[in-house]
């Protein structure tokens, strides 16, 4: 069971990149008088192509026209600018004195993500992403400014946030992607489990919360998971990886095994009819449906086990086995299980092969299937003499 976690979490990661978009203002606005010298100036930056004129002209501008308001543009410039050259300590720096001086800047949120998700700083992308529901919470709420009417202004925000929807989506995704890489089990798991709290609207929230359930299985949090678990499924009674995590969790437990096995033929049938998501290609799709229906399977032979029924066993562990034969740990796990299976049922030649054949992957299921073909070379031994 422990190593199952990582090949749901893989599953969960066959996702379309999206890029920040441009998007209208949220946030403070910061007037430019046409033709002024901050207006020339600005122009200016932006079309300077060297890195060193443009940082030049920069700094410039901050130290010569920066009055009031006016350094939010100066600080945005700054972030752009490092951003671009990679330089992310920089642009977080900048971000950080951009917050300070309005902390409802959202273009600003995003930069900060977008920085950490390229650094690969997953504290902070949560820190800078956890900013965002509030940022978006508090412009949704916010009253007309003076001059504009009520109706208007609601128009102007809806609009607002729909031309921003692909840079939310962005920033969830960054968060999403950049917080699944995450090496330590628990730390995962808690922190997906965050993200889901903070965007439970997002087409990602139940991804996560799927990678946050097998993260806290591979943590060894057993009562975490089975919470997570049972509460992706409350939502969503479809999702074939929360149904294949319960079944295989209970199928080895050996508790609530009609459950198990009902969780296990549910998600072969929605295997069968399940749609191909978008940036996925067909190998991928491929790949995964395989490995998925040979997990199923693997689960149902376990639950036939429990039940004495090792007929059946064999034949679920052997239609599962073509299919779990490139993930090393699943396919050493179902060969294993298939000895058992034939050994009951007094095969032993066949359950001697399957055991060989689990031991002929690098799994944790190894050592063990060593171990019982050593007792039938030592029942042959015994026999000879």
């Amino acid at each position: 069971m422990k190593r199952i976690a990582g090949f749901f979490g893989l599953l969960s990661l066959f996702i379309l990149v999206v890029r920040p978009a441009s998007g209208q203002q949220i946030g403070k606005y910061v007037p430019i008088p046409a033709g002024s010298d901050a207006d020339n100036a600005i122009t200016e930056i932006n079309g300077a192509t060297d890195p060193a004129q443009k940082l030049a002209l920069i700094d410039k501008f901050s130290s010569t026209l920066v009055q009031g308001d006016m350094a939010i543009l100066a600080d945005d410039l700054y972030v752009n600018y490092y951003l671009a050259q990679k330089n992310y300590e920089k642009a977080f720096e900048y971000g950080d004195k951009l917050f300070a001086l309005d902390p409802d800047n959202f273009s600003n949120a995003m930069n900060m993500v977008r920085a950490a998700s390229e650094k690969g700083d997953i504290d902070k992308l949560m820190a800078y992403g956890e900013k965002v529901p509030g940022i978006l919470q508090r412009f949704k709420a916010s009253t007309a400014p003076s001059g504009i009417e009520a109706d208007n202004w609601e128009r102007q925000k809806a609009a607002t946030l729909e031309s921003n929807k692909d840079n939310i989506l962005y920033i969830q995704q960054a968060m999403f992607f950049g917080v699944s890489r995450t090496a330590n089990a628990a730390k995962r798991a808690a922190l997906l489990s965050h993200f889901a709290e903070l965007f439970p609207d997002s087409p990602y929230a139940n991804q996560a919360l799927g990678v946050a359930a097998t993260s806290y299985q591979e943590a060894q949090n057993l009562p975490k998971m089975l919470e997570v678990a049972n509460g992706v499924l409350a939502k969503d009674p479809n999702n074939i990886g929360m149904l294949l995590l319960l079944s295989d969790y209970y199928s080895e437990k050996g508790e609530q095994l009609d459950k198990a096995e009902a969780w296990g033929k549910k998600a072969i049938a929605l295997l069968g009819t399940a749609t191909k998501p978008e940036g996925v290609t067909d190998e991928q799709w491929q790949q995964q449906v395989s490995l998925q229906k040979g997990l199923a399977l693997s689960s149902l032979g376990q639950v036939n086990i429990q039940k004495k029924d090792n007929a059946q066993a064999v034949e679920n562990f052997k239609a599962a086995s073509p299919l779990l034969k490139a993930v090393d740990w699943s396919y050493g796990r179902n060969q294993y299980r298939l000895g058992f299976a034939l050994l009951n049922l007094k095969r032993n030649a066949e359950a001697k092969d399957a055991f060989a054949q689990s031991a002929s992957v690098n799994s944790a299921y190894k050592a063990l299937a060593q171990a019982k073909l050593k007792t039938f070379d030592t029942a042959a031994a015994k026999k000879k003499s």
